[in-house]
């Protein structure tokens, strides 16, 4: 019950207050005091109903007597938890799972004295027809994204795509992290976790980064609070790495939003602790969050800073060697860490591309001559990507686009601009950009 009703709690949290999935969820484990087990199930459970609410509307509609959109949300929610572990968790036993949920019905719709009768009544019968109910095949349904966002999608990934994406849109998250080479190399972690009971495997592509299993809460890892590693995607790291940081005394780079650290945190590391990195971030909770991670780390030679990235610096102009944006975006390229993305009005996100060409028009004032400009985003729409780009390079001559050092896995580039989509490369969804100022 534990680890329900902490996933209920987290899934009425999402609804009510508009809070994020990943964030609330950690909250309430914390809360709740969930061992690794119970936090496991309440984070798949979270999660996979965020990840597959259309499907199970799609069921459950073929279930009531009544019409789905009548339900209370709280028993919807209760509903979507009971089908979720008869069709997606094959440990758990159908009856656990349909007397469990009766329990949370009974707990949390006191004022509803038939919510338990509706709830017992229609996953019995969910396990009774279980193998028999028309399947759904619009891709809405079957993967659980609104048809608009389906359709902004397709305009950039294109149909062949499209398909895969969503559904690794609905893959578990997996725990993808850095090597911190600083204090450890990469076979030595793996030892020292496996110590710890946790499985590590290397990431196909990227060197010094693992992806990790049975971890539970990664920040309890007498590994990570030796600041032996650090969690960032590959497609993230790789955005640091086609920058072409190197060590140097003299190099001077900027990450300016930065939050919640890890392009400034890869960037120190591959500067081997020399240099100076400077490290900006509009909220002061989350600059307090990167000095902490530095300092985990043991990065000294980063300088956090608290600084709005859309105002100007004039102590920056023209001192940086490198200058990593990667700025604030719709996400939809990290739907499947961030399931609750889909379900956000795309309306919303369609004043980003001024802001981020603002930004991106800011921050090249802080490059040298010769020095290099990153853009990045974690989405996969052309307005905030390519569009964004092409608009800077058009009132600014002074820069150019310059090829990407990619690995090997990849074909080689000659745009200088580089789209991951979720389903080809085991990343995030992620745009890349390097653009040179002129000497």
């Amino acid at each position: 019950m534990n680890a329900r009703k902490t996933a209920l709690d987290a899934l009425i949290a999402c609804r009510k207050r508009a809070a994020w999935s990943n964030g609330v969820l950690k909250d309430y484990i914390e809360r709740d005091r969930l061992d690794r087990r119970d936090a496991a199930l309440a984070t798949r459970l979270c999660y996979g109903i965020l990840q597959h609410r259309g499907m199970l509307d799609f069921f459950l509609a073929q279930l009531l007597t009544g019409k789905v959109k009548d339900l209370h949300p709280v028993v919807r929610d209760i509903l979507h938890m009971g089908l979720y572990q008869i069709y997606e968790l094959d440990k758990v036993p159908d009856s656990a799972a349909v007397n469990e949920s009766v329990l949370l019905a009974k707990k949390y719709c006191r004022w509803q004295r038939s919510a338990s009768g509706l709830v017992n009544a229609v996953l019995r019968n969910a396990v009774r027809t279980k193998g028999t109910l028309k399947q759904p095949t619009a891709l809405a349904d079957r993967y659980s994204h609104p048809q608009e966002l389906i359709d902004l999608l397709e305009g950039y990934v294109g149909k062949e795509n499209l398909e895969p994406m969503l559904a690794a849109n609905n893959d578990t998250p997996l725990t993808v992290v850095q090597v911190n080479t600083l204090r450890i190399s990469t076979p030595q972690l793996v030892e020292a976790l496996a110590r710890e009971k946790v499985v590590a495997l290397p990431h196909p592509w990227m060197a010094d980064c693992l992806v990790l299993s049975n971890t539970g809460n990664l920040e309890k890892l007498q590994c990570f609070n030796d600041g032996l590693f650090y969690v960032q995607d590959a497609a993230s790291r790789l955005a640091v790495m086609c920058a072409g940081i190197t060590e140097s005394e003299n190099l001077r780079v900027l990450d300016c939003c930065a939050a919640p650290g890890g392009k400034t945190f890869a960037a120190a590391i591959l500067m081997g602790g020399k240099g100076k990195i400077r490290s900006a971030d509009i909220h002061r909770h989350k600059t307090t969050l990167i000095q902490h991670g530095a300092d985990r780390l043991g990065l000294h030679n980063v300088l956090v800073r608290e600084q709005d990235a859309t105002e100007n610096h004039p102590t920056w102009h023209e001192k940086m060697d490198v200058v990593l944006a990667d700025v604030p975006c719709s996400g939809y390229g990290i739907i499947r860490k961030k399931p609750d993305i889909r379900y956000k009005d795309p309306k919303e996100m369609e004043r980003l591309p001024d802001l981020q060409l603002k930004i991106l028009c800011k921050q090249a004032k802080y490059v040298k001559p010769g020095g290099v400009l990153m853009y990045s985003t974690c989405t996969l729409v052309r307005n905030e990507n390519e569009g964004v780009v092409e608009a800077f390079l058009r009132h600014h001559p002074q820069f150019q686009l310059e090829p990407l050092p990619l690995p090997g896995n990849f074909p080689a580039n000659e745009s200088g601009m580089l789209a991951l989509v979720p389903g080809q490369y085991d990343t995030d969804g992620f745009f890349i950009a390097k653009m040179r100022r002129k000497a």
